[in-house]
């Protein structure tokens, strides 16, 4: 057991000890980095949840006290801000490990460290990435947003200096709005062009089209991984692979995939990858943008303000170091940590094992479905997750939709944000049934019940 002194509050009389009061801390609490900004020396014990962040006037010049913290506090390195080395020279670390840092990592370690709220943010945050994705292993790679309509928007308001007129982006016919207007918006202001891998009947992508679209003209193929309105799993692997033979950049909409399938966005060489909190059991108002170094240094910085700055005059602001760059203003803490206990109850319960359950509900369902009169299932890719849209001949989806909602059931009704599909097949919308882990097949027989009522109704 490690036990530290903390300097906190000054009480006179303390000479030898630079005006501090000595506070104990023990075991996990024990301090094991001391990290030095300007006149504030922050104290911070590593374990999660029980953080601590104490504020001291320790000015450099004032050796005494930070040579007694250094001596007592049973720290074993020291961060400092390398605008301080020069003044440091005078003060005895003893055995401490200098970290002598600047950019990035003064960066990293600095914007957090204000309140201890923040740190436990950053903390909870860092544990949660290897839930998000168990292969990411730069936390750097991910950028906390709003969700997935927002991270597209940051690479497409980026791609905005990185077109030129005649430039081309390719996207799938099976997207939503969010993964189509931002690059319609992006191509008006820049004279890029849009072309459209076209589908089939079954909802598939048809890839020979796609093989043709690719040229050296190629800047950034977007498409979903698993189409929210059919279900379609798309061939992202091979798409990507294509893309880049081209030199093309590629996003994937991971948001309807995410509660079904777990990527593996190392193995996929994907260039960015984004998603929300609220497919994951999560709340509303945080996702992640998941980007390749490389990728993300192209884009310049989304919005401007606080935590994304590394120094500011009036004559010129320098940006912070990713993932700050693309991070400003106060983060969603509250969202962060919401998030991460979601991921921790889905990686309980097995994403192998959410998969296989929601394949045996799918493929029931579908059976039941398709022995109704007059129902017409559209999206019958060979590979598909839990979601099938249907019609019933010659009732409307928004008619169905009402009385299944009077009967208690949950379903969804209209274009379902991807009004271009809507159009391919020529109909108004479907009435969309998704599953998940927590549903059961007793649900889908209530559900199979509710929809005979509510044909005998209409018809």
């Amino acid at each position: 057991m490690r036990e530290g002194a903390l300097c906190h509050t000054p009480q006179r009389g303390a000479e030898n000890r630079g005006g501090c009061r000595s506070v104990l801390l023990k075991g996990s609490d024990a301090p094991e980095t001391l990290e030095l900004h300007g006149d504030h020396l922050m104290i911070r014990a590593n374990a999660l949840l029980r953080n601590v962040v104490t504020h001291v006037d320790a000015h450099v010049g004032r050796g005494r006290l930070l040579e007694h913290v250094i001596a007592t506090s049973g720290a074993s390195r020291l961060i400092v801000d390398g605008r301080l080395l020069e003044r440091l020279k005078s003060v005895d670390t003893g055995n401490l490990e200098n970290v002598f840092i600047d950019g990035k990592e003064r960066l990293a370690s600095a914007a957090f460290a204000q309140h201890p709220l923040s740190l436990f943010h950053k903390q909870y945050k860092d544990a949660a990435l290897p839930d998000i994705e168990e292969n990411i292993t730069d936390t750097s790679a991910v950028i906390f947003t709003s969700g997935t309509t927002h991270s597209i928007n940051i690479v497409s308001s980026g791609y905005g200096q990185l077109l030129a007129q005649g430039d081309e982006l390719i996207v799938s016919a099976l997207e939503h709005h969010s993964n189509i207007v931002p690059w319609q918006m992006l191509c008006e202001k820049t004279g890029a062009v849009i072309k459209v891998i076209p589908i089939d009947q079954d909802g598939v992508l048809i890839m020979d089209e796609y093989e043709k679209l690719l040229s050296d003209k190629t800047k950034l193929v977007f498409l979903n991984h698993v189409s929210n309105a059919l279900g379609t799993v798309n061939p992202i692997a091979e798409i990507i692979t294509k893309a880049h033979a081209f030199g093309a950049e590629v996003l994937i909409d991971g948001a309807q995939a995410s509660p079904h399938i777990q990527a593996d966005v190392q193995a996929l060489d994907v260039d960015y990858y984004v998603t929300s909190a609220h497919k994951l059991c999560g709340p509303t108002g945080i996702g992640i943008l998941y980007g390749k170094e490389s990728a993300l240094r192209r884009l310049p910085p989304y919005q401007g303000g606080g935590e994304m700055i590394a120094e500011v005059t009036f004559e010129k602001t320098t940006y912070a170091d990713l993932p700050h760059k693309f991070e400003a203003g106060t983060p969603n803490i509250a969202g962060g940590i919401a998030f991460g206990a979601a991921l921790d109850y889905i990686n309980v319960i097995g994403m192998q094992q959410i998969a296989a359950y929601e394949e045996e509900l799918l493929q029931y369902a579908t059976e039941k479905l398709s022995k109704f009169p007059g129902l017409k299932i559209y999206g019958t890719a060979p590979k598909k997750t839990a979601v099938i849209s249907f019609n019933v001949q010659g009732i409307h989806p928004y008619d169905i939709g009402s009385i299944l909602d009077k009967l208690g059931i949950a379903v969804r009704t209209g274009h379902h944000c991807a009004q271009p599909i809507m159009d391919f097949y020529k109909i108004p919308g479907t009435v969309r049934v998704s599953f998940s882990f927590y549903n059961t097949f007793e649900e889908i027989d209530i559900m199979l019940e509710a929809l005979k009522k509510a044909i005998s109704m209409l018809q």
